[in-house]
Order: structure tokens, then sequence, then C-alpha cells
């Protein structure tokens, strides 16, 4: 009998997350979810309550001290790890936070969730990756490559930094037979979107938002046997919004 694959996900609530552990689940893989939120009982999975873990990914300590009870679910082996947790803070009114009016803690607050926490992460879970030759994903946003009417200077400046940060760890764990790639998903439709965003899709070569599964599918493919010779690659789920 093939063994069960198992999936470390962050940001598993909602949006790309939630139709990632629902593409896994189908593939008959074990998820572990990470989330600020506990475990909601409405999620359409089997034995996702002793597979969540609550975890502040803004607080270094907590996200560190989470790893030891990762390692305590996974027996020594974990086949991928999907960073997709991310916050983008807005302003009074919803109103983008440019460089001149995000505050020094919130441009910390995001760094420590979308691109900190990251790196702790596939440190800290180095040794089950290995065993697996795994594969690391870590969900950037085409914000990291120019300026969002909608998404803040600190967020696109942390999806900026992930995006470097994949080529950095692709080099550093290539030689022990991990993967690692990003995503970097454009208009897609989540509780993430700003009012407007109407106005930008009307704009796009495909001219419609993209939808979450669509996402989860380029995550389960650079997680699958069909990407075996990707790594550090950084690929544009967006519609050709990028052209």
């Amino acid at each position: 009998m093939s063994e069960q694959k198992t999936l470390v996900l962050t940001g598993a609530s909602r949006g790309i997350g939630h139709a990632t552990v629902k593409r896994f689940s189908a593939e008959g893989w074990r998820v572990l979810t990470c989330s600020r939120q506990p475990f909601d009982s409405r999620c359409p999975w089997p034995g996702g309550e002793e597979n969540h873990i609550e975890i502040d990914l803004a607080d270094p300590n907590k996200t560190i001290a989470a790893i030891e009870t990762i390692k305590a679910k996974v027996g020594g082996r974990i086949h991928a790890l999907v960073n997709n947790a991310g916050i983008s803070p807005k302003g009074p009114g919803g109103a983008r936070l440019n460089t001149m009016t995000t505050d020094l803690r919130t441009w910390g607050h995001v760094f420590h969730v979308n691109f900190f926490a990251p790196v702790i992460l596939a440190r800290g879970l180095k040794d089950e990756l290995t065993a697996t030759k795994g594969s690391i994903v870590n969900v950037t946003s085409i914000a990291g490559v120019r300026v969002h009417p909608f998404a803040g200077a600190a967020y696109a400046t942390s999806k900026a930094a992930l995006a470097a940060l994949t080529r950095e760890m692709a080099h550093d764990f290539g030689p022990l037979g991990v993967r690692v790639n990003a995503i970097a998903p454009g208009e897609v439709e989540t509780a993430i979107l700003s009012p407007g965003t109407d106005k930008i899709v009307e704009k796009l070569p495909m001219q419609r938002l993209g939808q979450p599964k669509e996402v989860a599918d380029v995550i389960w493919f650079l997680c699958s046997d069909q990407s075996s010779y990707i790594s550090g690659a950084e690929i544009e789920v967006n519609g050709a919004q990028h052209v």
C-alpha cells in the first residue's frame, strides 16, 4: 500500500487555502491546516480537527513553537509545505496603506506573516521535507512586481521579498532534493478582494476573475511528480494581467 502523503498549509481557512485543502484531500493527501482561526466544523474535509494547528504567524515565538507541534503530528515526513497565509492591512475606510501611511508596527506585522513565517517553517521542517524529497510552494502576488491599486506597500514589498526568498531557498534546498517554487496570483475571487476590482477585471486579457480552484490546481502541480524538474520558478496565475 502506498504511503499517504502529507501537506502542511498555512492560511487554510478561506479562499485559495480552502480550495487547496479540497484539492489535496481529493487526491488522498492528509492536510495539516495552520491558521489564526480555530478549526471550523463546517469545513468539508475528513480529519480536519485533529489536523488543525491554531497559530498566529505574526508572532515569531509562536511560529517557532508551532514547528514542534507540527513535527509531533507528522512522524518525520512532510511531502509539501505551502506558505499561503498573507495579510494586507488597510487604512480607515479601506484606504490603501502606502509607504508614507504605513507605520513601522504594521510593516513588521505584515513581514512576520508574509515573509518571516515561511522562512521559519521551511527551515524548521527541513528534515521532514528532505525525508520525502518534498516540495515547498510560496504564494506571492502580482503586487510583488507592480504598484497595485489596492494592495498596500507593506504587502507588495513582502511578496517581492518572498519571491526573492523562493529563489534563495531553491538554491539552498536543491541539494537536499527539495524543490521550492512560488505562484503569483492576480485577481482571484476571494474575500481579500477590494471594491473596485471589477475595473481591473475589465482590462485583463481574459476579462474575468480567477477562481480559487484554478490557483489550487497550480499548487497541486508544483507539489506533484508532474513538476519534478521545476524549482526556483514563480508561476503567474493571473489571466495574463502581467503582460
